[in-house]
C-alpha cells in the first residue's frame, strides 16, 4: 500500500498555475493508496483535489477551513468511514488556526482494514504546548479504536521536528500525560542516516515565504502504530516527494513523503517459518 502526505501552498501564494499542474502530474504518476492533503480549497473548489489526485478516489475535507476555504484533506483509493474528526484547538490561541484537526477514517485495503488519521496540529513555532496537547488527544482516540482493526497510519504536516516534544511522545520516546504510545516513523525507518527535511531554505518558496529565516526542517511523517512487538506493517521504502525544481518549478514550500508500506512475511510477536 502506497501512503503519501503534501502541503501543496495553495491557490493564495505564487506560481499557482504551474505549481497545481506539476504536482497533479507527479501525484497521479505516484498513484497513492491513501494520502494526506494541507493547504488545498477544500471548502472553495474542492475541484482542485480531484484535478491533483485524477479519478477513483474517495475524499473527505477537513469541516472547518481558513476564509478562503483552504484546508486538510484525506483521499483513498477504497471507501472509508469517518470515524471522528477532534477539533484541536486546544487552548485560546490555537483558537486563530480554523482546520487545526485531526480525520480519521477506517478504510479496507489489501494489507488489512486500516484506521487513518489526518493529523493537522498548530503550526506556528513557539506552540509545542499545544502540539503535544493535541497529539496525545489524537493518540487517545486512535488508542481506542485500535483493537478493531489491523493497522493504524498517522501522517501529515505536523509542524513539528523528529526531537520536539509530541514527536517524541508520537514514536514512543517519551510519555505524556500519563500515557505513551509508539508508532514507527516511516522515514526513519529506511533513511536514518538521512536528515530528510521537508521545509528546507534551499527551496526559494521558502526563502521568498514567511518563515524565511527559519532553519531547515522535516516536519511532515508518515507513521505507523505499533502493538507489543513492534509496528504492524512493514516500511519497504520512504522517499520525498517534489523535493527539486522541475522545468525551473518549485511544487511548493513543502516537500511531500510518500512510503510504501506491506505486511511483514510474520505477525510481530511470533517466529517466521525461516529455518536457522
Amino acid at each position: 500500500m502506497r501512503v503519501a502526505t503534501m502541503n501543496v501552498l495553495g491557490p493564495a501564494n505564487p506560481d499557482w498555475d504551474r505549481r497545481r499542474r506539476l504536482i497533479a502530474e507527479t501525484l497521479r504518476r505516484l498513484s497513492p493508496d491513501l494520502i494526506a492533503l494541507q493547504e488545498v480549497p477544500i471548502g472553495s473548489a474542492p475541484e482542485v483535489v480531484d484535478e491533483l489526485l485524477g479519478p477513483g478516489y474517495h475524499v473527505q475535507g477537513f469541516s472547518r477551513t481558513a476564509d478562503d476555504g483552504v484546508g486538510g484533506a484525506l483521499a483513498t483509493r477504497w471507501p472509508h468511514r469517518i470515524i471522528d474528526e477532534i477539533d484541536q484547538r486546544c487552548t485560546p490561541r490555537a483558537q486563530s488556526f480554523p482546520w487545526c484537526a485531526t480525520l480519521i477514517a477506517e478504510v479496507d485495503t489489501p494489507v488489512g482494514k486500516v484506521l487513518a488519521a489526518h493529523h493537522k496540529p498548530s503550526w506556528p513555532f513557539g506552540y509545542e504546548l499545544e502540539r503535544q496537547q493535541q497529539a496525545v488527544t489524537a493518540a487517545q482516540v486512535l488508542e481506542h479504536h485500535a483493537a478493531r482493526v489491523d493497522h493504524v497510519i498517522v501522517l501529515g504536516d505536523f509542524d513539528a521536528t523528529p526531537d520536539a516534544a509530541s514527536m517524541r511522545f508520537w514514536r514512543g520516546r517519551q510519555p505524556s500525560d500519563g500515557i505513551s504510545v509508539c508508532y514507527q516513523d516511516a522515514w526513519e525507518t529506511v533513511n536514518a542516516a538521512e536528515p530528510g527535511h521537508t521545509f528546507t531554505a534551499v527551496n526559494p518558496l521558502v526563502h521568498a515565504g514567511e518563515v524565511a529565516t527559519a532553519l531547515s526542517r522535516r516536519i511532515d511523517y508518515i507513521l505507523v502504530r505499533s502493538g507489543d512487538h513492534g509496528p504492524t506493517l512493514q516500511v519497504r521504502r520512504c522517499d520525498l516527494v517534489l523535493d527539486r525544481p522541475v522545468d525551473g518549478v518549485w511544487a511548493s514550500d513543502h516537500f511531500g513523503v510518500v512510503a510504501d508500506l506491506e505486511s511483514p512475511d510474520h505477525a510481530p510477536g511470533s517466529w517466521g517459518a525461516r529455518s536457522f
